[in-house]
């Protein structure tokens, strides 16, 4: 039996839209980054587009097991070419790429990754399961999504969120402290000053008769 001749309701319907939308959005965007120049942003932007993205992968997981129709996923031909994709995320990400993330928390190994590997990994996870939604098997696309969330994408997005994250809080944060330092030494220098400016606790003035001697002419 094929998604066709299964009826879904509209609810599930319009979830299944909504999903497909924000894969789609995630699989263009990727691609669109991939595309730039230079790294200067690229930073920030897998920062949202991952967030966005991980948004949806929550959704699935909260939503009722969903089953796919068929015993045997069906063929949707060949998956999408994504080594070049994976190669110039690796070359903007740069000394950035690699990585390490606790995969389970519960069992805390430490793993090694690359973020340019483990970004291509969701990507090719997400347009399988949007090959499944285009070729109208609707359950097969939501279960794929949802199962593949669960045992593998979820997880890469939301170490790969906090390996965005780390980078642009040390951005943010030790410009701040640096910036702290400046001021620091900058208010130092200036109370040094005054202090140099001052009359020193100690120091003998000269007395009366000294100075009247020293006005009185010979």
């Amino acid at each position: 039996m094929t998604d066709s001749l299964v009826p879904i309701d509209a609810e599930t319907e319009d979830f299944a839209q909504q999903i497909a939308d924000q894969i789609e959005s995630f699989l263009i965007a990727l691609k669109a980054i991939a595309r730039e120049s230079e790294g200067g942003a690229v930073i920030s932007l897998l920062l949202l587009e991952v967030s966005q993205v991980l948004l949806a992968g929550a959704r699935l997981g909260a939503q009722q097991d969903f089953t796919p129709v068929d015993q045997f996923q069906p063929d949707v031909g060949p998956d999408a070419d994504l080594d070049a994709l994976r190669h110039r995320l690796g070359e903007l990400l740069g000394n950035l790429d690699t990585y390490s993330f606790v995969f389970d928390p519960y069992v805390p190994d430490v793993v090694e990754s690359q973020l340019s590997d483990d970004l291509t990994s969701i990507a090719a996870d997400l347009e399988n399961g949007l090959r499944h939604y285009r070729s109208g098997r609707v359950f097969e696309a939501l279960w794929w999504w949802q199962f593949s969330y669960v045992s593998s994408w979820g997880n890469l997005g939301g170490a790969a969120l906090n390996a965005l994250l780390s980078v642009v809080s040390h951005d943010r944060l030790d410009a701040d402290d640096d910036h702290d330092a400046e001021r620091v030494a900058i208010a130092n220098q200036i109370l040094a000053d005054e202090a140099a400016r001052a009359v020193v606790p100690g120091d003998v003035l000269p007395d009366e008769n000294s100075a009247a001697a020293e006005a009185s002419p010979r």
